[in-house]
């Protein structure tokens, strides 16, 4: 039997018929594999090669397989195909689309392309396609479809199984329909299996679900996201201010919401201002150096503060030249013990777990623990600093104290910043490692020098 060829030799082999321009063989190679797997080959060919060969190598694919490998390649690369392709095929390709994929790729167009596509669309279809990219990037509309099943309320469910067969193949999900009034109100949602179920003749007012959790158009994506999260929902309707059903948010939709949000946060704990959805091989160098070094100066200032503050106890160190060796596993563990607590409390808010009102339990709880843990470390460092170091009783007292109140100080901060960036309408996120780490950089500075000017009499 022969072995399965892996990723890299199916496409170790397209690439060398591409080099030698035998696009038809390695046209032929491509479609022995699912769209899926196509989209992929297609997107390492564009990074390996180069966009020219790849968009003759899918133009080349049949038409019914190019329109399922445009919808799994990445945003960027459908924009680089559609712009490379002629408009008749354009035309195609975004008339196969799902309605929602094809407005993200609108989007990303040059508005005189879209000018052009929506000037060759239906007055309705045009009509749609503007109200979909008018809404903000990030609301419940922007990624919401018009593709779903719509009941009319007089239906039995003889009649509604029979709509849904009818126009199933344009919908986005049948798996849930939704009943409206004459006025386009949603009145109520009805599954596919309750339909399937249910006696024909039976209204299907009478079997419906009037107690629905829908989003409004302008709801935030984040805050979609947790509806979908909290309810393990497939789909969700969208409503205007008068309750109107102008279209619904599928599962796919939201997970695409929840990974770029996750992105987001882990950009920003970690100060990096970055609102590309380009890959990190993609981005340029220099792009990256505008994300990355606002935040890097930003805290830079915050170091030169707390060098300023150790020149203040220029005095103290002269004295006692010993605490200097200390002040790096001071300054060390109040940023852990600080990024350890924002990090929870971070979590907890992007969750749902926290809110605003949380804020005194919150300090509360976190003052506990950092009291358990401070005692524990710093009996450690006593020991180890007066037994093991040789350092004098006061020298091992000095530092003990100072972790344990760097620690107290560091969670508190640290459970603390995330829910006041909240409150003041700034991302959480930003309240992460490094900026909680700078600042109890300061207060660990702070605290060790007053102490140990009061203990060792400086």
């Amino acid at each position: 039997m022969e072995r399965e060829k892996t990723f890299e030799e199916i496409l170790e082999e397209i690439s060398e018929f591409l080099e030698a321009r035998q696009f038809k063989a390695a046209r032929d190679i491509l479609i022995e594999h699912n769209a899926v797997v196509i989209a992929e080959l297609l997107d390492e060919i564009i990074d390996d090669i180069g966009m020219d060969k790849a968009v003759i190598l899918f133009r080349m694919l049949p038409k019914h397989i190019s329109v399922d490998v445009f919808a799994y390649l990445p945003l960027d690369d459908q924009v680089d195909i559609i712009s490379s392709v002629t408009e008749k095929e354009t035309e195609y390709i975004l008339d196969e689309m799902e309605f929602d994929d094809m407005i993200d790729v609108l989007e990303e167009l040059p508005a005189n392309v879209v000018d052009k596509i929506i000037a060759k669309t239906s007055r309705d279809k045009r009509r749609l396609i503007n109200t979909f990219l008018n809404y903000p990037d990030d609301c419940a509309g922007s990624i919401m479809t018009p593709n779903y099943i719509s009941l009319r309320e007089d239906f039995n469910v003889e009649e509604a199984l029979a709509y849904v067969k009818k126009e199933g193949m344009d919908s986005e999900t049948i798996y849930t329909c939704y009943v409206k009034d004459q006025g386009r109100s949603l009145l109520g949602i009805v599954s596919l299996r309750t339909l399937v179920i249910s006696d024909d003749n039976v209204p299907i007012t009478d079997i419906m679900k009037d107690d629905y959790v829908y989003v409004n158009v302008y709801d935030d994506r984040e805050e979609v996201s947790e509806v979908f999260k909290k309810y393990d929902f497939l789909a969700l309707p969208v409503v205007d201010k008068e309750n109107r059903l102008v279209g619904i948010i599928t599962v796919d939709d939201i997970i695409d919401v929840i990974e770029e949000e996750n992105t987001e946060d882990f950009e920003r704990m970690a100060g990096i201002l970055d609102d590309s959805d380009k890959r990190y091989l993609d981005t340029s160098v220099i792009h990256n150096v505008k994300t990355r070094l606002p935040w890097i100066l930003i805290l830079m200032v915050s170091l030169m503060i707390t060098g300023h503050i150790i020149t203040k106890f220029e005095d103290v160190l002269s004295q006692v030249i010993v605490l200097v060796a200390y002040l790096p596993l001071l300054m060390g563990t109040g940023g852990n013990t600080g990024s350890q607590a924002s990090t929870l409390v971070i979590r907890g808010i992007a969750l749902g777990e926290l809110v605003l009102s949380d804020a005194v339990k919150v300090l509360l709880k976190e003052l506990r623990i950092s009291l358990c843990i401070g005692i524990i470390i710093s009996v450690l460092n006593f020991a180890k600093i007066y037994f093991f170091d040789g350092q004098s009783v006061f020298i091992a007292l000095t530092v003990s104290l100072s972790m344990l109140f760097i620690v107290m100080i560091a969670k508190s901060i640290g459970g603390m910043l995330p829910l006041g960036a909240k409150r003041v309408g700034i991302d959480p996120a930003l309240m992460a490692t490094p900026m909680i780490s700078s600042i109890t950089d300061m207060m660990s500075v702070i605290i060790y020098f007053l102490l140990a000017s009061a203990i060792l009499g400086i």
